[in-house]
């Protein structure tokens, strides 16, 4: 796999694998833990997870802008991961969150979230520098043995970004199993059983209970008594349930600090075999003449033309496919039978498709490569829209034949008959499948497509753009559940749909512009 590659590939997925197993223990767990710790609403915790998910990706702007500076891109990878490492240490503490502290506990939540997201910020976009710049070196060395190696060379380049983005969804994959087996352990050692929706209910009844509709009330005492619980002190068992609930899910985020520990002694041990990107030249003092100099301003303005044009485009992809931790996984919880599976290890799915389809993907592009009718980068993209939109597709008509309303109503009726309704697990295999798919043909290539048009000397701030457009794109992922709670579901899955196929329309139509800014044909 990593044979005529340059040689710090591996290291450097390595390093960043441990680091997204650590991230996606908590990523798992997040939107679905705000609710079950605190008591939020779908809307609110899917509000907090929007600005959580789009700082991580604002904030690599900001790491780029420092790496680019300071020129010291090592060194703000491993601030990253002791920061992040901080953030994850601070929610690994088990406290109960109850009327009294609660104005203080969801903000300092909210701060070991903000440190994750800055730590994140520092490491994630200048490590995929790093990678870039190692294949910008690798064509140089490759074209001091003639053209023919130069384009061999070249041609790695993609798929090199798609081997990076393999061990990502390694640590991905392995990651959303650890937080449900903690949690579900520790509810066995206190002699309780794991169920979805008692979280929901016990909060109703403890911040409500002379309000609560009598339908909810035996649902809840049904619930809490097959789980366990003691039904002829309905309080004291609701708050004794949420604390060993939530007590495991926190002892699940020392898993991540360990993960951050384990990323930052791969990175230091093989820092050295890591080029430093963006590193200016000391031959500035090189004069040019006005022609060379309009010339040289036209094509950084064209190419970074050509990227802006990119991210305004992806920005809409993200907004739908990173609904796979706010409504798709509102979604499993309600509609989907958890009885055997838990409704955030479905997150495993996707990472597992990465790391299955990664092969049989490059084998795709690498045959139409041979036959001399290579699919371009920003063609590929263009199909990824495409392909992201058959995956809402598929949920829109599903849940339409099976006449599911909103999830708040369909929430408020009785437990037998969500129970009659639910879809079976094969709806999310499915789902996940297509936006794997999609997936793979955006999010690496996109990688690829950045290292390929950024100017030298902007490589890390590149990058950065590239992670804050997915950071707009987070910051309108609140929307899902908004619909998700308000419409027959239906009709949200199809307001998905519609956005991917407007983004694909559009990446199409500038696909001949795209590939001869970058030479991509």
């Amino acid at each position: 796999m990593f044979k005529n590659h340059p040689k710090g590939l591996l290291a450097a997925a390595l390093s960043n694998m441990g680091e997204r197993f650590g991230y996606y223990i908590m990523n798992a767990v997040l939107v679905l833990f705000l609710c079950s710790k605190f008591g939020l609403s779908e809307e609110t915790s899917g509000t907090i997870y929007s600005f959580f998910y789009a700082g991580i990706y604002i904030l690599s702007l900001v790491g780029g802008i420092i790496a680019d500076r300071t020129q010291n891109y090592k060194g703000t990878i491993k601030k990253g991961l002791i920061t992040m490492a901080c953030g994850y240490i601070l929610l690994s503490i088990p406290i109960l969150a109850t009327t009294a502290n609660t104005s203080w506990l969801l903000p300092l939540t909210c701060l070991a979230l903000f440190l994750i997201a800055f730590g994140n910020g520092l490491f994630k976009g200048n490590l995929q520098a790093i990678v870039g710049q190692m294949y910008d070196n690798f064509e140089i060395e490759a074209a001091k043995n003639g053209p023919d190696a130069l384009k061999l060379a070249k041609s790695k380049r993609d798929s090199g970004f798609q081997i990076f983005y393999v061990f990502i969804n390694i640590g991905g994959l392995i990651a959303p199993f650890v937080a449900p087996l903690l949690r579900e352990w520790w509810l066995g050692a206190n002699n309780l059983v794991y169920n979805a929706q008692l979280p929901a209910l016990c909060h109703e009844f403890l911040n409500n209970a002379n309000n609560m509709l009598p339908e909810s009330l035996n649902n809840l005492n049904q619930l809490l008594a097959a789980a366990g619980g003691n039904i002829s002190d309905l309080a004291n068992s609701c708050q004794s349930y949420l604390q060993v609930f939530n007590e495991g899910i926190h002892y699940s985020f020392i898993a991540s600090v360990v993960a951050m520990l384990i990323s930052l002694v791969i990175f230091i041990l093989c820092q050295k075999q890591f080029p430093t990107p963006a590193k200016k030249s000391k031959q500035e003092s090189v004069s040019y003449t006005p022609e060379e100099k309009t010339a040289m301003a036209k094509e950084i303005k064209q190419r970074m033309t050509a990227l802006f044009a990119v991210l305004g485009i992806v920005i809409f992809f993200w907004f739908s496919f990173h609904q796979n931790g706010m409504s798709l996984s509102f979604f499993a919880r309600d509609f989907v039978d958890s009885s055997a599976v838990a409704p955030e290890i479905w997150q495993a799915i996707n990472p597992f498709f990465v790391i299955v389809l990664t092969p049989v993907i490059m084998w795709i592009f690498s045959t139409f490569a041979r036959k001399k009718r290579a699919i371009s980068t920003p063609k590929k993209i263009s199909i990824g829209m495409l392909i992201a939109g058959l995956a809402f597709l598929f949920l829109a008509i599903f849940s339409y034949i099976q006449g599911y309303p909103s999830a708040t109503e369909f929430k408020a009726s009785p437990i037998d008959a969500q129970l009659a309704s639910k879809a079976h697990w094969w709806v999310l295999i499915v789902t996940y499948f297509f936006l794997t798919v999609a997936e793979l043909f955006i999010s690496p290539l996109g990688l690829s497509f950045v290292s390929k048009v950024a100017p030298k000397h902007l490589l890390g701030l590149c990058q950065g753009l590239w992670l804050g457009a997915t950071a707009v794109g987070n910051l309108l992922l609140w929307i899902g559940p908004l619909m998700y709670n308000a419409w027959p579901i239906w009709k949200c899955w199809t307001v998905f749909f519609v956005v991917c196929i407007i983004s694909m329309s559009v990446m199409f139509g500038m696909v001949k512009w795209l590939e001869k800014v970058t030479a991509d044909k």
